[in-house]
């Protein structure tokens, strides 16, 4: 896993070949980030990474300046893998949790400006994601909600889908809360 830019710019952190986590490819989240550098001040944005996986996404956003990321991610192994890293690269603005993403969802009542969820492509509940961030009002205002899917997947009915955009097998529904 390559960290793409920001003060954690390049390093390599090795995940263990027995992580069972699929992490979105260096290539879509170089893309993904090109596109979201443009709309959005990271310096100024309490960030939430849900199925945080190998904490690719928390540690991007964390690199780029993130004054804040929460990290939520159930499986243990994975867990400690993220505190570990965030141990060594001192990233200090990173709040890993090991929780249920559902049980926090539901318990949570912090505001965040940036939201990104990355669940198993196969997850029953994929499709509920985006009513429960909007229903329990997660997002600031102008606040923006990435979910990565598969193309099994269209949210473009969705009340808050924004666009969709695609690198290669991995889909990026965003969605917005207007101000």
């Amino acid at each position: 896993m390559r960290i793409i830019s920001g003060k954690y710019k390049s390093r390599i952190i090795k995940v263990p070949a027995n992580f069972k986590a699929r992490p979105t490819t260096d290539f879509a989240r170089e893309n993904l980030f090109n596109i979201l550098t443009n709309i959005i001040d990271w310096e100024d944005t309490i960030a939430l990474d849900l199925f945080s996986g190998t904490g690719s996404i928390a540690f991007e956003l964390v690199s780029r300046g993130c004054p804040r990321v929460v990290s939520v991610e159930a499986n243990q192994m994975h867990y400690k893998f993220i505190c570990n890293t965030m141990d060594t690269l001192k990233a200090n603005e990173l709040w890993p949790l090991k929780a249920d993403v559902f049980k926090y969802l539901k318990n949570n009542h912090e505001k965040f400006d940036f939201i990104f969820a990355d669940p198993p492509y196969d997850l029953p509940q994929l499709n509920t994601i985006p009513d429960i961030i909007f229903s329990k009002e997660l997002l600031k205002p102008e606040g923006l909600f990435i979910l990565e899917h598969s193309s099994n997947n269209d949210f473009s009915e969705h009340p808050h889908f924004w666009k969709l955009k695609k690198y290669g097998s991995v889909n990026f529904s965003m969605f917005q809360k207007e101000a």
